[in-house]
């Protein structure tokens, strides 16, 4: 359901993607605009594991925790999903028995999740959870479901997508509370697909399409159903996606198919009407942008493209709110008044 991305043109940075902003510490505010201004911190080299010769990580966590995978030619290039928790040496490969590939794409906490398959799965692609290790794997996916994958966690929730031929083999956006029993079907009415890309506290958030969006892609909202489920595509843009959600501020990106699908980065409250369109904060020159990640300050991070082909990492922060501001006002008369007394 991606239409356009910045990954597709080498950028390569979203919320499972983010060695940039997590290893290479490469958060850079919207000031900066050339590569002599971006800094870094090398956290840890993340070390091979015997047997494999490449590694693929694709999400890093706040606390140093790394999730992916590896591979070599001579296990046949099958993947086995991997853990790292801070240290070069701490790797763990989380395949578990029964599966001949698996991977993994975040982690929160004590939990990573992402999918697998070999005999144990009838050689399908299920969703798998984990607790650390590969004895600890939890099969996630859900009872008359061909294929799932689970791509975040938060707590003790997990969201991801699955399909069968119940669902015309579309994706549903699926959120598990830790087994493959409690998965509930997010794909809200009207909606002929969806996916669940990101959760934080009791909101989930991705996108979808169907007839309810004139089969354009919808940024969508939940908060634990389908029913639930909140449209926030914003007037004048077609397509949208989101990518990440605080538990009460979200973010992604949309583009307009008649406007030449150039990506701008919005914020949402919880409503489409609430969309502010961030992009309009970079500078002359910059074309397109994406974010992947929001904190609980409401600082947003992620990455444009300038019109020379640079790919910048970018983090846009909130202003002072109006009482900040005029105290701070407050407190600049008061100086001037003692000033103006001496």
């Amino acid at each position: 359901m991606r239409k356009k991305n910045l990954r597709t043109q080498g950028f390569v940075a979203d919320n499972r993607l983010c060695l940039g902003a997590a290893i290479l510490g490469c958060l850079v505010r919207a000031a900066s605009a050339t590569a002599s201004n971006y800094a870094y911190t090398d956290l840890y080299t993340l070390q091979m594991p015997t047997g494999f010769n490449t590694i693929e990580p694709l999400w890093v966590a706040a606390d140093g925790q790394a999730a992916g995978y590896a591979y070599s030619t001579p296990m046949s290039n099958n993947n086995h999903a991997l853990l790292w928790s801070g240290t070069a040496g701490s790797v763990v490969d989380l395949n578990p028995a029964g599966f001949s590939n698996s991977d993994a794409y975040g982690t929160s906490g004590s939990q990573q999740v992402g999918d697998g398959y070999g005999s144990a799965t009838g050689n399908n692609t299920h969703a798998v959870l984990w607790s650390g290790t590969a004895g600890s794997a939890v099969d996630l996916n859900p009872a008359g479901f061909t294929y799932s994958t689970a791509l975040a966690t938060s707590g003790s929730q997990q969201v991801g997508y699955g399909y069968s031929s119940a669902t015309a083999n579309r994706y549903h956006a699926l959120l598990w509370s830790g087994t493959a029993g409690s998965a509930v079907d997010l794909n809200p009415a009207g909606f002929t697909g969806s996916e669940a890309l990101a959760i934080s506290g009791s909101q989930q958030v991705g996108e979808g399409s169907g007839n309810a969006t004139g089969n354009s892609t919808h940024a969508l909202l939940w908060s634990g159903a389908a029913g639930s489920a909140v449209d926030l595509n914003p007037a004048g843009f077609s397509n949208s996606e989101a990518y990440a959600t605080s538990g009460s501020q979200q973010v992604g990106y949309a583009w307009n198919s008649a406007a030449g699908n150039n990506l701008h980065v919005l914020l949402w409250s919880g409503t489409a009407a609430s969309a502010i369109d961030l992009s309009n904060l970079l500078p002359a020159g910059f074309f397109e942008s994406q974010a992947y990640s929001i904190d609980p300050s409401g600082d947003v991070f992620g990455g444009a493209l300038d019109s020379s082909g640079n790919y910048h990492a970018i983090e846009w922060s909130p202003a002072p709110e109006p009482a900040s501001l005029s105290m701070l006002t407050l407190g600049g008369l008061t100086l001037l008044r003692r000033r103006k007394d001496r």
